[in-house]
């Protein structure tokens, strides 16, 4: 490997799309921190919501937001399926067929709606269908929903407001220094 491609493995980047991604997460952590409520699934979705400029954002938020809405709903209707056979919950074959049927589902109503919604759809009607307890299914996916959208909100706003291409000056320069101190570093290994 070439001194320059072992410097460029030692001395990561720090771009542009790395400081908007957290400081969206931190700008729902901090909203949420007022309403003493898990910023968790807020800041997942600002971070799968952000996208190198704004219209990335949109299509990474959009999977996310809608995603998470339909295999939310759907989970919701499945779920409320199974508890009629099974009012207490627990494990039961059912749940087989069940998110058998839902992914079909949700892949259909995906390729209706957005496309690539079908992946974060699928992991809220799992987590539904399998680890969601009887008394809170529905608020699990509706709060799960909400957050979501809070943090896509965020991803978009942040991204709105620096957008693609905008760089701190101070930033290329450090970044400059620490990679020609990294390759200085690196010189002796190849010396070996």
């Amino acid at each position: 490997m070439s001194k320059q491609g072992r410097a460029a493995r030692c001395c990561p980047k720090i771009g542009m799309r790395n400081l908007k991604t957290s400081l969206a997460a931190a700008l729902c952590a901090l909203v949420y921190y007022f309403f003493d409520r898990s910023p968790a699934f807020a800041c997942i979705g600002a971070i799968f919501g952000m996208g190198s400029d704004l219209e990335q954002s949109k299509l990474h938020g959009g999977n996310r937001l809608f995603g998470t809405m339909i295999g939310g709903l759907l989970g919701m209707a499945l779920f409320r399926v199974y508890l009629i056979f099974y009012p207490e919950g627990g494990r039961s074959l059912l749940l087989v067929p069940l998110v058998f049927i839902g992914t079909v589902l949700l892949i259909i109503l995906c390729q209706f709606f957005w496309v690539g919604g079908v992946q974060p759809g699928g992991v809220v009607l799992c987590i539904l269908l399998f680890n969601t307890p009887v008394d809170s299914y529905v608020s699990y996916a509706l709060n799960r929903i909400f957050d979501t959208a809070i943090g896509v909100l965020a991803a978009l706003a942040v991204n709105s407001m620096f957008p693609g291409g905008f760089t701190f000056e101070w930033m290329e320069r450090l970044y400059g220094r620490f990679t020609k101190a990294c390759e200085k570093g690196m010189g002796h290994l190849s010396e070996d």
